[in-house]
């Protein structure tokens, strides 16, 4: 990859990155498309990013801003070619890698990624967007300059409490929410800390919030926290599976990166829905 910083922004070539595959296989929910890229929020910073072919400009990015924040936020570093090649053992693998090769995993603000996968229970993408954006609207800090709002902090959500978040009307989760952001903004659940924890004492420390099961759980670790090992099953994974694996299945038959691969697979069945 070739990294080059104009005027106009950063552009990437070579990157083994599709922004469209990438943003809308399910693993974040604050990029939208634009008609010309894609345009987002991570971090308390707004980024516009188009892509033509193998090369991807990042809009108003600078060197120093791309350094801080998105090389590790496209995980740039890491060679998904390689890694890919070396775990797609199996027909169906080498299938949705071949669909779906561009992805790559988000390195994703903990806390954000905790809340939005609570939200994004029993409920479809378009609407799990839609709570996200007036989540954000309601309790976010506004970004200057922009019509965007930062994502809000776990105290300013523990301040808001239940009756607050009745207001966004996301149902069910609202208790969900507010037991996860009362846990981080007391400390009670540090969720850098567990950044140095095995994957499984991590995966139980995520499950003691309140509403947050398995998956939602892998989620985190996987979009978050580098847990690379981490394999969410939902209910497009669980089709792959009886589709494919059968009973008996385990995603860590796909090692230290299975994550990957269950987002290879989730993108490449969901989208033969499309079809």
């Amino acid at each position: 990859m070739v990294v080059s910083f104009t005027p106009a922004g950063t552009v990437l070539t070579g990157a083994a990155l599709d922004i469209r595959k990438t943003f809308d296989c399910g693993q974040c929910f604050r990029f939208a498309p634009d008609g010309g890229g894609y345009t987002g929020v991570a971090f308390g910073r707004v980024l516009h990013v188009t892509q033509d072919g193998g090369s991807i400009m990042l809009h108003g990015v600078d060197r120093a801003a791309y350094e801080a924040v998105w090389a590790d936020y496209f995980d740039l570093a890491r060679d998904y070619e390689a890694l890919s090649d070396a775990f797609c053992g199996d027909e169906a693998l080498r299938t949705a890698y071949a669909f779906s090769r561009g992805i790559r995993i988000l390195a994703q603000d903990p806390w954000e990624t905790l809340c939005s996968f609570i939200l994004s229970q029993n409920n479809n993408i378009p609407r799990i967007r839609k709570i996200i954006a007036s989540l954000c609207e309601r309790f976010g800090a506004p970004i200057a300059g922009t019509p965007f709002y930062a994502f809000p902090t776990a105290e300013r959500l523990a301040e808001a409490g239940m009756e607050g978040l009745a207001e966004i009307r996301c149902g069910f989760r609202a208790k969900y929410v507010a037991d996860a952001a009362a846990r981080v903004a007391s400390g009670a659940l540090d969720l850098e800390a567990l950044r140095k924890q095995s994957y499984e004492a991590a995966k139980a420390a995520l499950m003691t919030v309140y509403g947050v099961g398995a998956k939602v759980a892998d989620c985190v670790l996987l979009f978050s926290l580098g847990f690379y090992e981490a394999f969410p099953v939902d209910v497009w994974v669980k089709k792959v599976i009886a589709k494919y694996y059968g009973e008996g299945f385990d995603g860590r038959r796909f090692g230290a990166y299975a994550g990957v691969a269950q987002q290879y697979l989730f993108y490449y069945e969901r989208s033969l829905s499309d079809r």
